[in-house]
């Protein structure tokens, strides 16, 4: 059996390993069964989190399917403003799942964001949800709803900006979505350190952002994008989440957690698109079980949440710059899941 220190020693090296090359903070967090080890920057320490927040919208999207206030196959249009503009093809229209599995048939990103946003330091800020709704009217789907995986920046937005107008009596914009993953999934948890907003408090914990050649970046706002990126938060807070994933999960999450895992979209042979994740299934030999995943960018940080729900194992990572932490986080997974 796996001892904490072995746990412990494996977590250092990792973050010593992505601490070596960095100019930014890093912090490094494991699960392996009842065990938990951490090492890098403090346990406090906050990181944006960036398209990991994708988990967090389709976890929302599943907890108001579990209670009936919503459906996957639900039409995106319905939880839109009345006589928005919702672009289909080849007969279909875009429905919520759709949207948490990236086959919706939109765009990367939205109508009207470049070139304005390509050369600017926060390029979402000016995501406001009328410039959203306004430019869906005007957006050509890329391939008809349900047909493709096409990664959706835009995709996964809408589907925050839309959940939070639901949770919100269909009257919301785009900044509920912060109370509404705090409501479904942060204070059921006990996630005190995730959001989108921060207080003095958080904003201090912030670790400053960096570019890949170590240079400062300024911190990104994903205004009504949020879904897609804009949350922040902090290891221990990632582990917690993580740990639903293994089916330890209270107030109802775990239906929700199971139904995320059941829905899915074939890529190839060995990868799934599933709501908020990507599972890549071990070739036959090496033990069967699964790996959960998603990567996060914004300018000045990097991230990676993966777990391996059959072998009870998670690794968190973050990092305050923009150089990728996923080979070696993936590398740690591995080790775990193979233990």
């Amino acid at each position: 059996m796996t001892t904490t220190t072995s746990l412990d020693g494996l977590v250092r090296r990792a973050a010593d390993r992505l601490a070596a090359k960095r100019r930014g903070a890093v912090a490094v967090g494991a699960i392996l069964g009842e065990e938990t080890a951490m090492h890098g920057a403090d346990p406090g320490t906050l990181f944006e989190i960036g398209s990991i927040s994708k988990t967090f919208t389709s976890l929302a999207l599943a907890r108001l399917v579990v209670r009936g206030e919503a459906a996957l196959d639900q039409p995106l249009r319905d939880l839109l403003p009345e006589g928005t503009a919702v672009p289909r093809r080849d007969g279909g229209e875009i429905e919520l799942v759709h949207l948490a599995c990236h086959t919706s048939g939109l765009p990367k990103l939205p109508r009207g964001l470049l070139p304005r946003g390509l050369f600017s330091s926060d390029p979402y800020a000016g995501c406001t949800p009328g410039m959203l709704l306004e430019g869906l009217g005007r957006t050509r789907l890329r391939s008809a709803p349900g047909r493709r995986f096409r990664y959706s920046n835009l995709g996964a937005g809408l589907l925050g900006l839309a959940l939070a107008r639901r949770a919100a009596g269909g009257t919301g914009s785009g900044t509920d979505y912060d109370e509404l993953v705090q409501a479904e999934i942060c204070r059921p948890l006990g996630m005190a350190d995730t959001g989108v907003a921060l207080d003095a408090d958080r904003t201090a914990r912030l670790a400053p952002g960096h570019s890949r050649l170590g240079r400062p970046r300024p911190r990104w706002n994903l205004a009504a994008l949020a879904g897609a990126g804009g949350l922040h938060s902090t290891v221990p807070d990632l582990l917690r989440l993580a740990r639903t994933q293994f089916g330890d999960a209270p107030d109802g999450l775990a239906e929700a957690v199971a139904l995320t895992h059941a829905t899915g979209h074939r890529i190839t042979g060995g990868a799934t698109v599933r709501p908020g994740w990507i599972e890549l299934r071990q070739p036959p030999g090496r033990g069967e079980h699964r790996t959960l995943f998603h990567n996060g960018g914004t300018g000045g940080y990097r991230s990676l949440l993966a777990v391996s729900p059959e072998r009870r194992a998670a690794v968190v990572v973050l990092g305050a710059d923009a150089r990728s932490p996923d080979r070696v986080g993936m590398d740690l997974l591995a080790e775990l899941a193979a233990r």
